[in-house]
């Protein structure tokens, strides 16, 4: 790069002596700052700022000025850009009569001057061609004004040239032209491929002294912002075809530039009236008391949420309470997130919110369904909330805890229902985690009884379990027909006229998807093209809407990173845009529908009106941007929410449990796993880990690697002994890779569960030569570096194995040198590892050796003392095993009074504790 050139090209060749000197090149040009300047002499303010925005456009545009942390641009991209050509009149006159040395200084302090204009309206300088200059609005950084934006600065230049203090009178004209063009890829520098520079220089070419000149295509953009005068058709030389120009004379009185920015209607409602009838049927059986449930089915954008939309509006005016529930696709492994999102949005939470807020505005919003203090407690748990003494959380096992949760907010939903008749909506239940689909279910039976109507909503790849019982209706929703298809077109297209065949041509290609005719139609009116240029896939039309609203197509692409729903915060946080070009692009893309806006920046969230449109954004986007981003996004998630870690893991989880994530899954990417099993959501957990096993294998194979892929798999095994059994084939080939990892890297104690999983599983199917083997391989290492918590494993297991196997008096040895060896102070964090406390166990253990070797009071004993150490340590896995192996030891010696109070107390405590009995 020569730097002196771009000096010149910028009007600040004054400094060229102060860069040489210094050895700025173009290594070290993307890295000044402000200070820098400085130093190097750059001391007013106006330059030092057009110097920075000046190396940030070529940060933008070069590879090699892009930072590491940024997400990657592609080499090439399509922008709509509004492009001023702005020329000095009578340049060649003066040159001819004036000393080179004064031509140079009055050239000068044009270019300067236009610079200065062109700084304040947002503009660009992309180059300096002797007396004329090539100014963007729209790059490197879109407004959703830039034609405006470039036509008062246009106005402004012819205005202030001729008052330039200059021995000569000096004049400009400016030609201004809006249009598709390519930028960077095979091009030099900031040019650009396209018609539109060189329309734009034709028509400057055709301005008088001191106006502008406009063409068609920025003249639609900006409306009745300014006074024209019509200069009809023209011919301009290399431009094909007559076109339309106009000149733009001043500024209209025209007192806001937009109106009803926020939101828009939604396309009416076409070719669906029989299915409302038969939703208002539903809803009048509902209100008398009969419950209805209507399952809608349909494939991608037919239509299934504008239907509950529709019939919302049509029940406005009636008294009811309306429940809508949202599953995600990136909540699919995160138990009931539906249902803690719902909760979230009725109580007001907001970001800032403390935890006593919170429980505070949660406990309103329960008030009304009159629930109870042990529900609302179950409630604030699922919610992460810290119990209260007002609403103290009962120490039950996660089982139990999981079935009163369930409880608590079918309670909930009985209570809204004796107020008032409630209409319950839940979308999108193709992507529901399978506690919430539990949850479903039970509700879809409980609401029989209640004055509710549940409409749930999914795609034909799910399978509901509940078509056939008497209060579920089933309703697959079909494509439109051609002629619904053309009256949704017109509804769309409104006063304005399509020629037939146009509108016949969208039907066809269409296929009759109420989605894809919206979108199409809206591409068609937007171009203002015919359908031959307009792509003839629903991506292609999405994805040519982003390229033409050039600010939104980079924001809606990050924000289809971050999610269905994004909030303005975390955006900002990512995208690393200046507040005010963030809130112009945010207003675009919600003006162009692609986005629905809650609320406003800073505490805006934006939610994607489609699905699809989010898939078509991320999937525009090169793969090594898609894995910057999404290292990105939960870098922003981890610095700015914190609070998420615990409350939502399963949002960290989607950014770095993925194929195409640079970032670290570790310890993120196990939070929404240590979630999912704190809410008993086993299922979840196991989903969760495979999709960290499966980040993992995409990382270099080294020891950091295979360390957090062993936290994967022993984690994982455990997990699996809950969902699939001991037995299981799973469980089995999660404890074999799990030990070859664990060998690996040297046998860590820290991992010891992994051999005594292994163990378990060989024990379990019978296999005690295996079982043995391991057993004897975990002694056999822990002598050898005298590690008394693996022989204190290592002892048990073989205990446990030897006394299945029938061999008492070797089964004895080994569980007495457990209770020898164990120490409560070294060996606590056993109990961590393993999930249940070895020497109480061992006690228990020891009770069924020692009967079995003829010493029934011994045995008696050590299953008493079991019994107290567990309640001692208040561990009820453990007095649950002591209790039942303490009784069947009363049944063997005759006891049977002491039997039927033991056997009692056992049912009581498996019960409560949600236990298998």
């Amino acid at each position: 790069m020569d730097i002196a050139a771009w000096l010149h090209s910028l009007g600040m060749q004054q400094y060229e002596a102060a860069f040489r000197d210094n050895a700025i090149d173009e290594r070290v040009l993307p890295n000044l700052k402000a200070e820098d300047l400085k130093d190097l002499g750059v001391g007013l303010v106006g330059h030092r700022r057009r110097l920075l925005d000046a190396i940030a456009a070529l940060g933008a545009v070069t590879p090699a000025a892009s930072s590491a942390d940024a997400p990657a641009r592609a080499d090439a991209e399509r922008r709509q850009l509004t492009v001023m050509f702005c020329d000095l009149v009578g340049s060649t006159a003066l040159s001819a009569r004036l000393d080179p040395e004064d031509l140079r200084g009055i050239i000068g302090a044009y270019h300067r001057c236009v610079a200065e204009i062109v700084e304040g309206f947002g503009g660009f300088v992309a180059r300096y061609m002797g007396d004329g200059v090539l100014v963007y609005f729209g790059y490197p950084q879109a407004h959703e004004d830039d034609a405006e934006r470039a036509t008062r600065c246009g106005l402004a230049l012819v205005d202030r040239v001729p008052q330039l203090n200059q021995a000569e009178e000096l004049h400009a004209r400016v030609g201004i032209a809006t249009g598709l063009v390519v930028v960077g890829g095979e091009v030099v520098e900031h040019d650009v491929a396209g018609d539109t520079p060189n329309l734009a220089a034709r028509l400057q070419a055709l301005a008088e002294p001191d106006t502008v000149v406009i063409a068609a295509s920025t003249r639609r953009l900006i409306g009745d912002l300014f006074e024209y005068r019509d200069l009809g058709e023209i011919e301009l030389k290399g431009i094909a075809g007559p076109g339309s120009a106009w000149q733009a004379l001043r500024p209209s009185a025209v007192a806001s530039r937009f109106e009803a920015l926020r939101g828009s209607a939604l396309t009416p409602l076409v070719g669906r009236d029989e299915e409302i009838d038969l939703l208002l049927r539903r809803w009048a059986r509902a209100q008398a008391g009969d419950g209805q449930v209507v399952v809608i089915s349909g494939e991608p954008g037919i239509g299934k949420s504008p239907i509950t939309v529709e019939l919302e509006r049509r029940l406005h005016a009636e008294p009811h309470i309306r429940l809508r529930y949202f599953c995600s696709p990136s909540h699919q492994d995160s138990a009931l997130y539906p249902f803690v999102d719902q909760l979230g949005r009725a109580s007001g939470f907001v970001p800032d919110d403390p935890p006593a807020a919170r429980l505070e505005k949660l406990d309103a919003l329960l008030g009304r369904a009159a629930s109870l203090d042990e529900d609302v407690a179950f409630i604030a748990d699922l919610l992460s909330l810290p119990a209260s003494l007002r609403h103290p959380l009962p120490n039950l096992s996660p089982q139990r805890k999981k079935e009163r949760t369930l409880e608590a907010l079918l309670h909930q939903l009985e209570g809204l229902a004796r107020q008032q008749p409630v209409l319950m909506v839940f979308e999108d239940a193709h992507w529901v985690d399978p506690t919430s689909r539990e949850l479903l279910d039970l509700t879809i039976e409980r609401v029989r009884k209640l004055p509710v109507l549940l409409i749930v909503t999914f795609r034909p790849e799910f399978q509901p379990s509940w078509t056939g019982q008497p209060q579920v209706t089933m309703l697959t929703l079909n494509r439109l027909d051609h002629r619904d298809r053309s009256a949704l077109v017109a509804q769309i297209v409104g006063g304005k006229a399509l020629p037939d065949e146009v509108v016949d041509q969208i039907a066809d290609r269409t296929d009759g998807v109420p989605l894809f005719i919206e979108e199409l139609t809206k591409s068609v009116l937007e171009s203002g093209v015919p359908l031959v240029g307009i792509p003839t896939t629903l991506h292609d039309s999405l994805m040519a809407r982003l390229d033409r609203l050039a600010s939104v197509r980079l924001v809606a692409q990050i924000g289809a990173a971050i999610g269905r729903e994004f909030s303005y915060q975390l955006l900002r946080a990512v995208s690393r845009v200046r507040e005010d070009e963030l809130r112009a692009a945010l207003a675009r893309l919600v003006a162009s529908e692609l986005v629905f806006q809650r609320g406003a920046p800073p505490e805006a969230v934006y939610t994607f009106k489609h699905a699809l449109v989010q898939d078509a954004a991320h999937g525009s986007l090169l793969r090594s941007t898609r894995q910057q981003l999404h290292a990105q996004i939960a870098e922003a998630l981890e610095a700015h929410s914190p609070e998420l870690m615990d409350s939502q893991p399963e949002i960290f989880a989607q950014h770095t449990l993925r194929p195409d994530s640079s970032k670290n899954p570790w310890p993120t990417g196990v939070r929404p796993v240590i979630r999912s099993t704190a809410r008993s959501a086993m299922v979840e957990a196991v989903a969760q880990f495979q999709k960290g096993l499966d980040q993992l294998v995409q990382l270099p194979d080294t020891p950091e690697r295979r360390r957090q892929e062993l936290e994967f798999l022993s984690a994982l095994g455990a997990v699996l002994q809950s969902v699939k059994g001991f037995a299981a084939p799973e469980t089995g080939h999660a404890y074999v890779r799990a030990r070859q990892v664990w060998e690996q890297l040297g046998s860590p104690s820290e991992f010891l569960q992994v051999p005594l999983g292994q163990s378990f599983y060989h024990s379990y199917r019978s296999e005690f030569d295996l079982a043995l083997r391991v057993d004897e391989d975990l002694l056999r290492l822990s002598r050898q570096r005298n590690d008394a918590g693996g022989l204190v494993l290592g002892h048990f297991s073989s205990g446990r194995t030897l006394m299945l196997t029938g061999n008492m008096a070797s089964s004895r040895f080994h569980l007495e040198q457990v209770l020898t060896l164990y120490d409560p102070d070294s060996h606590h964090l056993l109990i961590r590892q393993t999930g249940t406390h070895r020497y109480v166990n061992s006690l228990a253990l020891l009770g069924n050796v020692l009967f079995c070797l003829g010493f029934p009071y011994q045995a008696l004993a050590r299953c008493s003392a079991a019994i107290a150490e567990a309640r001692r340590l208040t561990h009820q896995p453990s007095l649950a095993a002591s209790l039942n192996i303490g009784a069947r030891i009363l049944s063997l010696v005759g006891d049977n009074a002491a039997l039927e109070e033991r056997a009692k107390e056992v049912a009581a405590l498996a019960t409560e504790q949600g236990f298998s009995q």
